[in-house]
């Protein structure tokens, strides 16, 4: 989680990929590219030394192989960790060939089951087999908002709701101290629907050539201070 959190403070890119098939089921992808974090930190960065890294975290494996250990945990921990049971986390650490990138995906039967995606992919980062022995959840910061999504007569939603708007104010002022470092970062959502996209609620997202799919970039300075940027609804065709 300390290696997670420091990457934020540098340029880094996240994109968040979904793929919707006619059933309302699909895929998800979401990515963490943080290769400019090498760049700029060089030797300082914590592990530059070492052995490049490039895994597959299989979470049901995981899960099943600290089921006794979870056990011991809080119902809101244990739901938290269940959620992660159909993803996987591919994770690649490479200084010399300045590669660090997360891409922590997996399979759907309803969109709704991606409902605060971000705070499962910060679980997943944080996750660590001797903690979790131990009865020990992963930590992760408690965010002021949660998204949920929404697929419906033929209408996708991606809402933001804010949760502790005290705790995202000082969240907003301590950003004066990053803006340097976080002026290149960038999220952006790709999106794939099984049908032509009709019309849109963001006027900032950019229609694929088949007409089926849409891009939404913002800098992640600006989805920082409000969070609302990459709200979305989908019309589609009939």
């Amino acid at each position: 989680m300390a290696l997670f959190m420091a990457t934020m403070l540098v340029s880094c890119h996240f994109t968040e990929e979904i793929h919707i098939a006619a059933d309302g089921s699909g895929k998800v992808s979401f990515t963490f590219d943080g290769a400019e974090v090498l760049a700029m930190a060089g030797d300082q960065f914590p592990g530059s030394k070492e052995e490049a890294v490039d895994t597959v975290m299989v979470f049901k494996d995981f899960l099943e192989r600290y089921q006794d250990s979870i056990s011991k945990l809080s119902a809101v921990e244990q739901a938290r960790l269940k959620k992660l049971e159909h993803f996987k986390m591919h994770m690649v650490v490479d200084s010399e060939a300045q590669a660090m990138n997360m891409d922590f995906y997996g399979d759907f039967k309803d969109v709704t089951a991606l409902n605060d995606l971000f705070v499962d992919f910060q679980t997943a980062t944080a996750l660590g087999g001797q903690q979790v022995s131990k009865g020990v959840a992963p930590a992760v910061t408690k965010e002021p908002t949660e998204v949920v999504y929404a697929y419906t007569n033929n209408t996708f939603r991606r809402k933001t709701n804010i949760l502790d708007t005290v705790q995202l104010q000082k969240r907003i002022d301590s950003l004066s101290q990053m803006r340097m470092f976080l002026a290149s970062s960038t999220y952006e959502l790709k999106y794939r629907f099984p049908k032509k996209i009709k019309k849109t609620s963001n006027p900032k997202a950019l229609f694929g050539q088949d007409g089926k799919s849409l891009t939404l970039q913002v800098g992640l300075l600006d989805f920082m201070k409000e969070p609302t940027v990459l709200d979305i609804e989908v019309v589609l065709d009939n």
